[in-house]
């Protein structure tokens, strides 16, 4: 092997690539195949003080690997020798199908070409594809990442330092837009995309730095408590597979977002006409006029206990109702509702009530009945408790049970019980109330089956539809706990935007491997446990060029299968481990 350099006489500009010269039998002359594309010398001066020697250096050290392939190895070992501090020789191998993701969704290609017009001299992409392997394999901080890199083949020889990685995290905020369009396109081409019906929810990430500005802000999260937050609204494929998401800040209502995400997807993305599917918090007379305005179908759920009476008292009539099974029941009907928009004229907001056509779906489930009532009497010990010793909680520690008291106030700065002349006391008029609708379960649509859809969209259908929300609340979930994207320790605005940038660049990328592995095996893996395979695929540096493996399972075997790589081996030099890694960089 050599490095070739191929020099255009009309532009000028040389191209390094590395390249291996062999006889061709046939043919009665020499001929020459590229191993591996390196780049433009004027690109790549950028970001090698000597490009030149750099590369001569790994395709010299390649030969001499090569060259000791089809040697004998005879492995010694002093059973004295201690290990020196702060050593590790254990090798991750598994990074390859991250890698192999990367380099198809062309990820580096975007970040060198964005990076020559500008006078950033370490390698961002290579940066960039550390925190995403990192961010899946062994989350952390970035300067845990940092510190890990020697654990992958590719990130030996990088020379770039961590203020290096803290720096390309502000340049990366501002390439945030252009990357996830880039990364959509490329899934659309490569794997395919089926944006028929796009899942969106909301959820939020607290810090560990108590601390406010204009993205952080204080909210109630998911668990209750009030702390600085940030909320990213994403949107989900038909596959499940990430689209887009947006930030914004904790103390905002979720219902403000729907309206421009559905806007960028449609125009920035070119999805067309979606169904957009959303829980409850979503179903607003704004956001279903405005998607109704812009022929963009919607299935949401809708809250029956909240809802008008003319209809609970559609739900709590048994006629019509068709039961399915002893435990499931269904019924529908279109129905032409009142909803309240708001409108904008001469700088005020006015509220109009409009009408719009409707489809209601209620079905009444026995499983649902009982996980309903089970998750109410846990609430209903807590507010027993709040009753009977109010001092001891505050308006955080007693969330979930408040809805089932009365008379009982907080201060609005500490949280904590004011205390009053009335005594806190049990609701047990909106227990009742709450106990007539257990089961029970409400989605709402303009999409109607008649008309060109007839047919098409029967109510298990529909049903069906709303369901695969899951998808996206199973994805935030994995963001949270298997990415351990919160809590967020970084305190700038734009490296805390690039942070949730990672953290999604690597959700796309461990969804596409979940996908991709159920496609080829018929077997669907959980992230977790792709995961921990990842981790389990590696080496250690057993004798000079050398590497043993010791972990194999059906999953490692289902992951070769579909990535077409062999994890069987007991054994790999290094040369073969590099060469393994650059076949999958030519994506």
């Amino acid at each position: 092997m050599y490095l070739k350099k191929s020099h255009n006489k009309k532009t000028g500009k040389t191209y390094l690539s590395i390249a291996q010269g062999y006889w061709d039998k046939e043919r009665g002359h020499t001929r020459t195949d590229v191993v591996e594309k390196i780049g433009y010398l004027h690109d790549l001066v950028k970001i090698y003080d000597d490009p030149i020697t750099h590369f001569q250096a790994i395709v010299d050290e390649m030969n001499a690997m090569a060259a000791a392939e089809d040697a004998e190895y005879n492995i010694s070992a002093n059973k004295n020798k201690r290990l020196e501090k702060n050593t590790s020789k254990l090798k991750n191998y598994g990074y390859i199908i991250i890698m192999k993701i990367l380099h198809e969704l062309t990820l580096d290609r975007l970040l060198i070409n964005r990076q020559r017009k500008t006078g950033i001299e370490c390698n961002t992409a290579s940066i960039m594809k550390l925190l995403v392997i990192s961010r899946i394999l062994s989350p952390g901080s970035k300067r845990k990442a940092y510190n890990e890199k020697q654990r992958y083949f590719d990130f030996e020889k990088d020379t770039f330092t961590l203020t290096d990685v803290y720096r390309s995290l502000s340049w990366f905020n501002t390439l945030a837009e252009d990357i996830k369009l880039h990364l959509h396109k490329r899934i659309n081409k490569v794997y395919g995309r089926n944006t028929q019906i796009t899942y969106y929810d909301v959820t939020n990430y607290y810090f560990e730095i108590d601390k406010e500005d204009d993205l952080r802000k204080k909210g109630y999260g998911k668990d209750g408590k009030r702390s600085p937050l940030v909320q990213m609204g994403l949107a989900m494929d038909a596959d499940g597979l990430p689209i887009s998401y947006e930030l914004f800040p904790g103390n905002e209502s979720e219902k403000l977002h729907l309206r421009p995400m559905v806007l960028d997807l449609v125009h920035n993305y070119e999805t067309g006409r979606v169904i957009i599917v959303a829980d409850s918090a979503q179903n607003t007379g704004n956001n279903i006029y405005y998607l109704d305005k812009g022929k963009q179908r919607y299935v949401f759920s809708q809250s029956i206990r909240g809802g008008s009476a003319g209809f609970k008292k559609f739900v709590a009539d048994e006629s019509g109702y068709e039961w399915l099974s002893d435990e499931y029941k269904r019924k529908s009907r279109n129905e032409r509702r009142k909803i309240s928009v708001d409108f904008t004229a001469q700088g005020k907001t006015v509220k109009r009530d409009m009408f719009v056509d409707q489809r209601q779906i209620v079905f009444y489930s026995e499983k649902y009945a009982v996980r309903a009532r089970e998750k109410r009497n846990e609430a209903l010990a807590k507010a027993a408790k709040i009753v009977s010793s109010p001092a001891a909680y505050t308006k955080a520690t007693a969330y979930g049970a408040l809805k089932y008291i009365k008379d009982i106030e907080f201060d609005k700065d500490t949280g904590e019980v004011i205390c009053a002349e009335k005594m806190p006391y049990l609701d047990l008029d909106a227990v009742a109330e709450e106990e007539k609708y257990d089961g029970y379960y409400c989605i709402v649509t303009n999409i109607f089956n008649d008309g060109k859809d007839r047919g098409k969209f029967p109510d298990d259908k529909i049903i069906e539809i709303y369901r695969g929300l899951w998808q996206i609340e199973d994805s935030f979930k994995v963001t949270k706990s298997d990415l351990d994207a919160r809590p967020v320790y970084l305190s700038r605005d734009d490296r805390i935007k690039a942070h949730f940038l990672t953290c999604f660049i690597s959700l796309v990328v461990i969804r596409l491997i979940q996908k991709l592995v159920r496609d080829k095996t018929g077997v669907d893996y959980s992230p977790e446990n792709l995961v921990k395979a990842m981790n389990n695929i590696s080496c250690i540096n057993e004798s000079n060029n050398l590497f043993q493996f010791y972990y194999r399972s059906d999953l490692t075997d289902h992951l070769g299968e579909a990535f077409g790589l062999d994890f069987t081996f007991e054994r790999l030099t290094r040369a073969e481990i590099k060469k393994n890694l650059g076949d999958s960089k030519k994506g």
